[in-house]
């Protein structure tokens, strides 16, 4: 069945409270959706937002982010009162943009609050934390720790906790008992908030593409957890980390610094640390995202102490004993895999081999000077189509940014003339390939520019900003998206 969705992250959403949330905005963004007939709302990771503000540097794989919990909702269950949230400055409202650095010093002191009056003896939230424990004791024990420790980088807490010696573990579990329980409230809080607008959003129509990137963050629970599932030398520090090799956008390369994993031990163990994370991110989302689903079968390495990524060299991954793992031992789950960049024969077997289905990216498709696979006559069906994603610029900046050779053929191709509109014939140039499903960034939708950007590769500051203005979602529009998803067949 052909179906189409909409890339829309939880932290562009209009809010009162600096950032998008769960709560009103979401649901009527739900609405929305369902009256413009599409089947999936793409968001990006919902984790813990980290180093640089980024969703894909993370203090867990399994963790959610707290500035997402919707303070209304915790006003309306007796946590919290009206003049309590009224007290903070948590930036500026949609969409003047987000400002991390209010969110940061306010968030969790009106989450403080508010779980000063949680019953922690509900049967539901002991549950969850017992549902949940193989991640949630350790993510709030770090997190206390990482409080204690003014928020400085593991790496850098005293030995004996930084390499979990049992008493100092006890000690600090005893010592930091009420900052461990805020953590998993504020965790069960998320999570309830969310299994609501999951349902709210599942009786529409409407599911959930949740993206996972394929790599922890070095500041992670997970690394400090149980390193051996990493590339560390015998003092837990990291020996090589990931990246990107040289290219013609960049001439170091693209140095992520994340932890490579140690995947002897993971095959060993059955990947069974996959497998979790893999049946937590199926549960939450209806169909998952894995971002840079290339390094399963071969991986850029860099040296840990390097600045750049000039030398790094290519290792081979798991490949297909990785696949059939998760294939066996989660059969239903239902993963796109995010094959951008440079890709080998070995990587598209690798895919080939998945079943999942791959990415195709409109804005990389008109390389003047070669044939391009993400041309749309180049096509399969089992795919997922973009006119762009979170890590590209608008369709509209990308007509006046672009090389001019490239515009120039993406108008030929498109049979654009001076009076089209450039982003509109993207956007049906999508919907009309024969991609099983086409997500279109809601930008692209509403026509706008390089303000409405959301992330630049390999810059820092300045990312994950863009919020929608409040007045965006209008009756006219969603009849308008609802006409073109039926005239491609897809609802």
């Amino acid at each position: 069945m052909r179906t189409s969705g909409i890339l829309m992250p939880v932290s562009s959403l209009p809010s009162p409270y600096g950032i998008g949330s769960l709560g009103a905005e979401a649901y009527r963004f739900v609405d929305f959706l369902a009256a413009a007939g599409q089947r999936y709302w793409q968001i990006l990771p919902i984790g813990p937002t980290g180093y640089g503000d980024s969703p894909y540097q993370s203090f867990s794989a399994f963790a959610a982010n707290p500035y997402f919990i919707d303070l209304d909702a915790l006003e309306q269950r007796g946590l919290l009162t009206h003049d309590e949230i009224a007290r903070f400055d948590f930036g500026p409202e949609a969409p003047e943009g987000i400002d991390y650095g209010a969110l940061f010093r306010t968030r969790f002191a009106v989450l403080e609050l508010a779980v000063r009056r949680f019953d922690a003896g509900e049967d539901a939230f002991r549950d969850f934390c017992a549902a949940n424990a193989f991640w949630l004791d350790d993510y709030a024990l770090f997190m206390a720790l990482k409080a204690e420790n003014g928020m400085r980088a593991f790496s850098l807490w005293p030995k004996d906790v930084r390499a979990r010696r049992p008493a100092a573990l006890a000690a600090a579990r005893a010592r930091l008992a009420g900052q461990v329980r805020f953590w998993q409230v504020v965790q069960y809080l998320f999570y309830e908030q969310w299994a609501a607008l999951k349902a709210y959003a599942n009786a529409k129509g409407v599911e959930f593409i949740g993206d996972i990137p394929i790599y922890v963050s070095p500041d992670s629970s997970d690394l400090w957890a149980d390193p051996s599932l990493f590339q560390v030398d015998a003092d837990g520090a990291l020996t090589e980390v990931a990246g990107c090799p040289p290219d013609a956008f960049a001439a170091d390369g693209q140095l992520w610094g994340n932890p490579l994993y140690n995947w002897d031990v993971h095959l060993k163990t059955g990947c069974a640390w996959w497998i979790r994370r893999l049946r937590h991110a199926s549960a939450v989302y209806d169909v998952v995202r894995i971002d840079h689903f290339r390094g399963f079968e071969s991986y850029y390495a860099i040296p840990a102490r390097d600045k750049t990524a000039v030398n790094g060299v290519w290792r081979k991954g798991p490949g297909t004993a990785f696949i059939d793992v998760i294939r066996r031992k989660l059969p239903d789950v239902r993963i796109i895999a995010e094959d951008l960049g440079y890709l080998t024969d070995d990587v598209k077997a690798l895919l080939r081999a998945s079943g999942f289905p791959g990415m195709k990216v409109l804005q990389f498709a008109f390389d003047s000077r070669e044939e391009s696979d993400y041309l749309p006559h180049n096509y399969t069906q089992n795919s997922v189509v973009y006119t762009g994603t979170h890590d590209n610029t608008t369709t509209a900046d990308w007509e006046l940014s672009a090389p001019a050779g490239d515009v120039a053929f993406a108008r030929r191709y498109l049979d654009v003339d001076g009076g089209a509109d450039f982003t509109r014939r993207f956007i049906r140039a999508a919907l009309a390939s024969v991609s099983v499903t086409a997500v279109i960034p809601m930008p692209d939708w509403l026509g706008l520019g390089a303000e409405a950007r959301i992330n630049t590769p390999s810059t820092l500051g300045g990312n994950w900003l863009w919020r929608m203005d409040p007045a965006a979602l209008t009756d006219a529009l969603a009849a308008d998206i609802l006409a073109l998803t039926k005239l491609y067949g897809r609802c």
